[in-house]
């Protein structure tokens, strides 16, 4: 059983930690070492993207596999759509070290079918076979491309979890940089905000995050992804981010079991501070990503609510 469940969290999911327990401590390969990266990403992405079938027949959506701007990406589309001239883009998780955007297709999935939006989740590349230069630039031409297609950065809500909601802040970001239009909202689930061990609760919650430890996981996955004089650069953690100069609406969701809750925290103050539109929206007891992860519980149709109002509001009613 995982240390602290507490009595105050739906049942499916008092089941589901009791009976899970996870690896927290597992090493990963050195941040230079890519063909022990290679061979961690294989050994994930299998199984995950075998599955991939099964999980659009639960969610009632289909999934086709394609190309934008020459970076792989799955389009997964609801059986009844919101919006034909509204999307979703989606940036996937993994500490940019893991999962391909199929092997986590039912995040994308779960969206998909409660927003009614189809959903492009973009397949960038892992690190540390692409660093964070490399990888948001892979983002903004998937959008560039998008807007050849009419698509303008206005038809498009920007989401991610975990690294990918980083990623989607820090992208962000860099669109407004470089004068691009920015999405029409971003959601982001338990968003890595912040590479860097820095936050109180990556030391008050150490023991109390059931998935990973810094030491071990996220460690060595913040340094394949950037050298550590870059761990602070706004484009790779956004709670440095100067966000006086626009940001669109942002919606942040996680759970009280995370390490990474001080991230959601000092995003939302950054963001609030900066006179944006933000909401932080946090549960009791929830574990890291956990809206997609039993999606029929009372907390995640709780968070999946939140989400599709954001999405109506800032997106679908403009």
């Amino acid at each position: 059983m995982w240390a602290n469940l507490p009595e105050t969290i739906s049942p499916q999911w008092g089941a589901f930690f009791s009976k899970k327990g996870q690896g927290r401590e597992t090493p990963m390969p050195a941040p230079d070492d890519l063909e022990g990266w290679k061979a961690v990403q294989a050994a994930n992405d299998e199984a995950k993207e075998a599955a991939a079938d099964e999980k659009a027949a639960a969610f009632g959506v289909t999934y086709e596999e394609s190309e934008i701007a020459g970076i792989p990406v799955v389009e997964v589309t609801p059986s009844e759509l919101a919006s034909t001239d509204k999307i979703a883009v989606y940036t996937h998780g993994g500490a940019y070290v893991l999962n391909s955007a199929k092997a986590v297709i039912e995040s994308a999935m779960f969206f998909a079918a409660e927003t009614g939006l189809r959903v492009i989740a973009v397949d960038y590349t892992l690190a540390p076979h692409s660093r964070w230069q490399e990888t948001t630039d892979e983002i903004i031409r998937v959008f560039k491309a998008l807007a050849e297609q009419g698509y303008t950065a206005d038809d498009i809500v920007l989401y991610g979890d975990s690294a990918g909601g980083g990623l989607a802040a820090g992208v962000t970001l860099k669109m407004r940089d470089l004068g691009m239009e920015m999405p029409a909202a971003l959601v982001l689930w338990s968003p890595w905000a912040d590479i860097s061990e820095t936050g109180d609760t990556y030391v008050t919650l150490r023991d109390a995050e059931p998935y990973y430890t810094y030491e071990h996981v996220l460690g060595p996955s913040a340094l394949a992804y950037a050298d550590a004089e870059d761990h602070k650069n706004p484009y790779v953690s956004p709670v440095y981010g100067d966000f006086k100069q626009g940001f669109p609406p942002t919606l942040i969701q996680g759970g009280t079991k995370e390490i990474f809750l001080s991230n959601f925290v000092r995003l939302y103050q950054a963001l609030d501070q900066a006179g944006q539109t933000v909401k932080l929206d946090i549960y009791e007891g929830m574990p890291h990503v956990f809206v997609p992860s039993l999606p029929e519980t009372a907390e995640s149709q709780a968070a999946i609510a939140k989400v599709c109002d954001w999405v109506s509001q800032h997106l679908l009613d403009d």
